[in-house]
């Protein structure tokens, strides 16, 4: 199994070359209407970088978004070459069915879905409730559970039946 090490875009990324990763796909798409969501280097025998992006305009990512983001971001990577292994493969993905939620307004697009959250407090799965300022509220069945934004990791455990 390769190791892997996984930098997201959210709020709380530490990690210096996290935040390195992502300037620099961000300085890149965010001109092109693209928001970085995570950012993810796989090692290995062929090391792979992960670019998740989603459209700032909150329209499906179309394949032609991601080959434009891939050659604009690419011919960026390229003049980057020391800061990347000699060979790897750039790979640029739409946020796919177990998106990744960061801010206030991903949760307030997918209110009422149900997401998988991973906290301090416990990992559970429930409905993305109200949000107000930093916090989110989450409908489980016997309960509401209220979670600051950045003290939690959450996916979509469930896809719309039409684009949000």
């Amino acid at each position: 199994m390769e190791p892997e090490i996984s930098w997201q875009a959210g709020p709380k990324t530490s990690a210096k070359s996290a935040h390195q990763w992502n300037q620099v796909a961000e300085s890149v798409l965010a001109p092109l209407g693209y928001e970085v969501l995570e950012v993810n280097l796989r090692s290995g025998k062929n090391p792979i970088l992960l670019v998740r992006i989603e459209r700032k305009d909150e329209a499906p990512v179309s394949v032609a978004d991601l080959e434009r983001a891939s050659r604009a971001l690419g011919a960026h990577l390229d003049t980057l070459e020391a800061l990347l292994p000699a060979r790897y493969l750039l790979q640029l993905e739409s946020p796919g069915a177990d998106r990744p939620l960061f801010t206030a307004r991903h949760f307030e697009r997918f209110a009422g879905l149900k997401v998988k959250v991973r906290s301090p407090q416990g990992n559970f799965t429930g409905r993305v409730g109200r949000v107000k300022g930093d916090m989110v509220e989450f409908l489980l069945e016997q309960e509401t559970r209220t979670l600051r934004l950045g003290t939690f990791k959450a996916n979509l455990a469930e896809w719309p039946d039409r684009p949000r």
